[in-house]
């Protein structure tokens, strides 16, 4: 009987975001009309991200790609994979955008459970693509995806659903907070044999930031949120590489060829950088100075070549992206539409956090993760869920100025 009671409320569906939203709004668009409806701060802060980022990978990869020739890799190989991967996520997130939220809310249980099998399917030795210790990746022929990079966006979806189908008691520790924390524990246990810390830190922030804003109980989130504290610092202690990474971010200086070798030569980058930069494609550290420069490290790179004023551009263009996610959301959740309203600012929570997380790293801030700058950073796996993400965005701000004249075309 627990079980079954467990799977209904997995799988229950209440009314989805009201029946006259779901009339106006859940029908297929004629896209000329939507790019008239386009929210102008979002799609253009989206775009020049996504365009800097093609630009900035391009000078971050050149020395690395031109000394790897003898195996086949030209000077352009990364910017060409990338510009492929570019091209497909856009494709998919205009795919997305024509699908309507209701949809989205019907489909949000299969897909976390998706995201589960996947997840599972990758730990599976001779399935999963291991590499530097780490079974991350399910090969697909000529590419890898990396299946904690989905699992993002499907948890955002998930979450929301969720805490819309749980309105009712959301103040209810049993009911309303243990059956998500569970789930995001699982998912959490998943990652970590990855082994993915920094997917699971990302995962958790959108989770347990959808069930605040959904109106769980404060004092019970405060004290929640104490314990997962302890419970991230227990994890980071029990595990030595965790352990050294705290350390030596600590102080970087004490072993900057070993243990605080990316750390280090990241601070330097931002330190020649200066006001200006020393210019697009003069960067030194870059040169099998500072690892994963295109990926991780890639906002050092910026720093280096473009200095403060790229840094802070590309700061400014998140703040814009984010702080749009959040209003789309307010107003959403403002006309009944709730689901949608916490769908975006998920979203939200997922870009700004893991932009939070890798800006932190680059600078020092934070201790060393594998995380990538959102929309940026090179890697298909994570540029297309931002795209699929951006595109689920903007159909939920078409949607809200809809209903907001109307329900007119």
């Amino acid at each position: 009987m627990k079980l079954a009671g467990l799977l209904r409320g997995f799988f229950s569906f209440p009314a989805r975001d009201g029946d006259i939203a779901a009339r106006t709004v859940g029908r297929l668009i004629n896209p000329r009309a939507a790019v008239r409806e386009l929210d102008p701060v979002l799609t253009w802060s989206a775009a020049a991200l996504l365009a800097f980022g093609l630009v900035m990978v391009y000078s971050a990869s050149i020395v690395t790609a031109e000394d790897e020739l003898f195996t086949g890799y030209q000077a352009d190989y990364f910017l060409i994979r990338h510009t492929i991967f570019l091209a497909v996520g856009v494709a998919a997130g205009l795919a997305v955008f024509r699908v309507p939220m209701v949809h989205w809310q019907r489909m949000a249980p299969w897909l976390f459970l998706i995201g589960v099998l996947l997840l599972l399917v990758t730990l599976v030795p001779g399935i999963g693509h291991k590499v530097g210790g780490a079974r991350r990746w399910l090969p697909l022929g000529p590419v890898n995806l990396q299946a904690s990079e989905l699992m993002k966006l499907f948890v955002a979806i998930y979450a929301a659903d969720y805490t819309v189908r749980k309105l009712d008691v959301m103040s209810s520790f049993k009911k309303g907070f243990m059956p998500m924390m569970g789930v995001i524990l699982f998912v959490g246990c998943l990652l970590l044999f990855e082994p993915d810390f920094g997917a699971f830190v990302v995962v958790a922030i959108i989770a347990f930031g959808v069930l605040f804003l959904g109106g769980v109980n404060i004092r019970l989130f405060f004290l929640l949120g104490v314990a997962a504290l302890i419970g991230f610092i227990i994890l980071i202690w029990i595990s030595p590489y965790r352990r050294d990474r705290i350390f030596s971010f600590m102080n970087p200086w004490d072993d900057p060829f070993n243990k605080g070798y990316q750390l280090t030569h990241a601070l330097m980058a931002f330190g020649r950088g200066e006001w200006l930069g020393v210019g697009l494609g003069a960067g030194f550290e870059k040169q099998f100075y500072l690892p994963e420069s295109h990926t991780d490290f890639l906002l050092a790179v910026i720093a280096e070549e473009l200095g403060f004023v790229g840094v802070a551009a590309v700061i400014l263009l998140f703040a814009f992206l984010i702080q749009r996610a959040f209003v789309i959301g307010r107003e959403a959740i403002r006309l009944e539409r709730y689901f949608s309203g916490l769908a975006a600012q998920a979203i939200g929570l997922w870009i700004g956090g893991q932009a939070l997380i890798s800006m932190g790293v680059n600078m020092g801030a934070l201790p060393t993760k594998g995380l990538t700058l959102p929309l940026m950073s090179y890697g298909g796996s994570g540029l297309l869920a931002n795209c699929l993400a951006l595109g689920i965005l903007l159909r939920i701000d078409w949607e809200t100025r809809l209903l907001k004249r109307g329900g007119a075309a």
